[in-house]
């Protein structure tokens, strides 16, 4: 873990080698699916319902990237789970993660419904990002975390909602 500038309080500038490695092991069913040979694809054929929204939740999904990666708490070390809370929050970001490959798991297998998709793999992801802000004290990816949850909801229901 590197700190280049000091914010705030005990927040810093920094790099955090396993925020990247956390995104891409959310980003591992993507990097799957081009192998598959899927029936159909509704999460990647949707219809833009909101380009306002569309812009908001590129922003926001990728500024939760950039705060997991770029911003660092004082305290912390690489991996840190020292305080009880620290080890249900990042238990609980694990859980996440794994509820969201299952999903991805029925997707791939053609369980592509509207809860399946807006739960295991709409809902999951912001959700992930939320409990690493947590679990790492990091408070404006937490507080972001929970804005991007509410708008990829919001967004993805109404795209999936033009299709039906």
């Amino acid at each position: 873990m590197v700190k280049w500038l000091k914010l705030f309080g005990n927040q810093y500038l920094g790099f955090w080698i396993l925020g990247l490695v956390l995104f891409v092991m959310q980003e591992i069913p993507y990097m799957i699916m081009p192998l598959l040979k899927l029936e159909t694809n509704p999460i990647m054929n949707m219809q833009e319902s909101s380009a306002a929204l569309n812009t908001c939740e590129k922003i926001l999904g990728s500024l939760c990237v950039a705060l997991m990666t770029f911003i660092i708490c004082d305290e912390k070390k690489i991996f840190s789970i020292r305080e009880p809370w620290e080890l249900l929050f990042f238990c609980i970001s694990m859980g996440i993660l794994l509820l969201n490959f299952f999903g991805w798991f029925l997707y791939f297998t053609g369980h592509q419904s509207i809860y399946v998709m807006m739960f295991f793999i709409v809902a999951l992801p912001p959700l992930y990002y939320v409990f690493i802000g947590l679990w790492r004290n990091n408070i404006i990816l937490t507080v972001t975390g929970c804005v991007f949850w509410a708008v990829h909801l919001i967004h993805v229901y109404g795209n999936l909602n033009m299709k039906i």
